[in-house]
């Protein structure tokens, strides 16, 4: 097993360490604050053709491995979430699914400027009383011939107001269960499509998190994905791509705020030495440092199964579940590292703290992952 990484990955490695420290970093904190979407940051963003990353050249992606894209995450990540969940939504589940399942039509129409990030996608599954589970959807999809009648509301919808192309799961057989789901391109200014207010959140406070509404949107039959009645497979597949990218956004935010712990403990000073020295701070930083290399080691393990086209849906789920409780953890610690400072927004780590939280929740629940696994190991 080789745990070295190739040049180019350790090339992507270093253009993301660099665009974080230069790009995200001066702002941050007053994006933050103001709830401010990067617009400006994620339009560079794309410039370096990390919005399309895994996608075929021939469709506008740089056409990168998984593991090139888990370690952009990681370091765009350890400086701001709110765009590397922006990130993630746009090359996991929206290119990702429009890439692997969608027509010819539909990758000239909608994934050439997604994988270019000339517009940004949206994956809207979750529901006021359905959240992850894709088999209670109560928004309907009536087959009306030559189009589908679209209607419902859709909850926690990340880039909600800034996408111009959404990717929504609707029941239009219930009588059918999961077989009675389909995947919809929905395209923002159709008639009947509304978005509704920014959410107000603890974290990711800079990512544009909306409600969306449906009322009766006529929705073009070539704009689903697959077979009628593939929507529920659609967003399992999907969400496992997903996965990966949540787990290496935690591993990202644990992994900043090992950094500013590091930076922290060999500057300031208490009973005459710098802190690092005391054996309690030790600790603290070998543990953080053991579990965010267990965390990597798994999203990598996750990101090799994908690359290699095999069965990656426990590995995804163990990563995901892993890395977002490390990630909990991590900064947690770098909070109590601080001390007081800790509390204080200027030294970041308060904020990769609330940031951590989320990762926890979504792309599934940490209970979810647990079931996905466990199910996986009483199939053999």
């Amino acid at each position: 097993m080789d745990f070295q990484l190739t040049e180019e990955q350790k090339a992507v490695q270093q253009a993301a360490r660099d665009f974080a420290q230069t790009e995200l970093l001066p702002g941050v904190i007053e994006r933050d604050e103001h709830q401010k979407f990067p617009a400006e940051q994620i339009k560079k963003l794309a410039e370096l053709g990390f919005m399309g990353m895994m996608v075929d050249p021939k469709y506008g992606g740089s056409g990168m491995d998984t593991i090139s894209y888990v370690l952009a995450m990681e370091e765009i990540s350890k400086i701001d979430a709110s765009v590397s969940v922006c990130m993630s939504v746009n090359n996991s589940l929206v290119c990702w699914g429009l890439e692997k399942f969608g027509t010819e039509a539909q990758k000239q129409k909608y994934l050439i400027p997604l994988a270019k990030g000339e517009i940004i996608g949206a994956f809207c599954l979750s529901e006021p009383e359905a959240g992850s589970d894709a088999t209670s959807q109560r928004t309907t999809a009536e087959d009306m011939g030559d189009y589908y009648l679209l209607n419902g509301t859709k909850n926690w919808i990340t880039n909600g107001n800034t996408a111009s192309v959404y990717i929504v799961i609707a029941q239009t057989d219930k009588e059918k269960g999961h077989k009675g789901i389909n995947a919809l391109i929905v395209e923002k200014g159709m008639p009947g499509f509304e978005v509704g207010k920014k959410e107000n959140k603890l974290g990711i406070r800079g990512s544009d998190t909306h409600s969306l509404m449906f009322n009766n949107v006529k929705i073009p039959k070539e704009n689903r994905i697959g077979e009628n009645g593939f929507g529920f497979n659609f967003a399992m597949k999907t969400l496992n791509g997903g996965r990966i990218g949540i787990a290496s956004q935690a591993l990202g935010i644990a992994s900043g705020a090992l950094e500013f712990s590091l930076k922290y403990a060999q500057e300031r000073k208490s009973f005459g030495k710098e802190i690092f020295q005391h054996q309690a701070i030790q600790f603290k930083l070998a543990e953080m440092a053991t579990k965010i290399d267990a965390a990597r080691m798994l999203c990598f393990k996750a990101a090799y199964l994908k690359d290699q086209g095999k069965d990656y849906t426990k590995a995804a789920a163990m990563a995901k579940l892993y890395a977002s409780e490390v990630a909990m953890y991590a900064t947690v610690e770098a909070v109590q590292i601080h001390g007081g400072y800790g509390f204080v927004k200027e030294f970041h780590v308060e904020r990769l703290m609330r940031d951590a939280k989320i990762t926890q929740i979504y792309e599934g629940t940490s209970e979810i992952q647990k079931i996905v696994i466990s199910r996986d190991l009483l199939k053999n």
